[in-house]
């Protein structure tokens, strides 16, 4: 069995790239280097450079390299930017989707995972969300992401192919032990952008809104470590190997923290007094979004190892530090 990664070497991805190399996997990673960096993919890993939407091209690797599942990272994630450049993110989301799909139903892989996340969900109130609470998503980065959803429902009725779909919260942090994190200098991750502040790569940093409907004004979400979420991108690739049916799971720790909480914890963690000023809202962004997890911990018997602020926030501020070394 041969696992395809596409976007193995982004922040996400090149996580799964190592959890599926540590575990003894096969693994082989397409990525187009649009956002991508070459050095962040496992040795243990063979490397393709292009884009996961060429068909003609993803049939050439499933048949080269025996691919059998395909783990679906490669997309574009920027809320604000969806807003100004949905159609950027209709191409590289769902367009791209679309013909990976067409390619693994062709290619005859088995199983299809999926890299979604909360904001189908849209705008929620601060209750914890399910996976059957109605979707409604803000933004044309929500938007393309439910369509592919959408896409492989409909293709697995109709295809002999299983899928398994994470929604992903917010995703923070990087590898314990410093082999990968979040390496895009201009990213927009709150806690990346709090550490690169702390650190005095940026003078300062943003609030985005403060007026709104939550406890001190600013908007709350529920961070999830980037190792723990890979976890759970192994065990649901081991419940469909196993033969279980198709899922939707949210992947979070079921409580929230606001932006000023963040900061405070950045600040706490990394003893630099950054700045931070208030900002206007964003648009696209829902006051409030975390997710209880019930479902997969209990379909796949999934156990936080990293559920702690501070943890995620030093191995962030820790990453950020081995990025300066490392582009000196």
């Amino acid at each position: 069995m041969t696992v395809l990664v596409t976007g193995g070497a982004g922040y996400i991805g090149s996580h799964m790239v190592l959890n599926l190399a540590d575990s003894g996997e096969d693994v082989v990673v397409l990525d187009n280097l649009v956002t991508g960096f070459d050095w962040a993919v496992d040795g243990r890993a063979r490397f393709e450079r292009g884009n996961a939407g060429d068909i003609e091209l993803v049939l050439r690797l499933i048949e080269k390299h025996k691919i059998t599942e395909i783990v679906h990272f490669a997309g574009s994630i920027v809320v604000p930017e969806s807003v100004a450049d949905p159609l950027k993110y209709y191409a590289n989301n769902t367009a791209t989707s679309r013909n990976l799909i067409e390619a693994a139903v062709k290619g005859g892989v088995k199983n299809f995972i999926f890299s979604s996340t909360a904001a189908v969900y849209g705008m929620t109130g601060l209750a914890p969300v399910v996976e059957n609470t109605p979707l409604n998503p803000m933004s044309p980065y929500g938007r393309s992401k439910l369509m592919t959803e959408w896409m492989l429902a409909d293709v697995a009725a109709a295809h002999p192919i299983t899928y398994g779909i994470l929604r992903y919260f917010n995703v923070a942090g990087a590898d314990p032990g410093r082999r990968s994190g979040q390496s895009t200098p201009e990213a927009t991750h709150l806690i990346k952008v709090a550490c690169q502040t702390a650190l005095g790569q940026r003078e300062k940093m943003s609030i985005f809104g403060t007026d709104y409907e939550t406890p001190d004004g600013t908007c709350i979400r529920d961070y999830i470590h980037v190792t723990d979420l890979i976890d759970a991108h192994a065990l649901l690739l081991e419940h469909l190997r196993k033969g279980g049916t198709s899922t939707t799971l949210n992947c979070a720790y079921g409580r929230g923290f606001s932006v000023r909480e963040v900061v405070d914890t950045v600040r706490k963690v990394t003893g630099a007094e950054l700045r931070a000023d208030e900002a206007p809202r964003r648009e696209g962004d829902p006051a409030s979004i975390t997710a209880t997890g019930e479902k997969v911990r209990k379909l796949l018997g999934w156990v936080p190892r990293h559920d702690d602020l501070e943890e995620i926030v030093e191995t962030a501020y820790n990453w950020e530090r081995h990025l300066m070394t490392r582009n000196r």
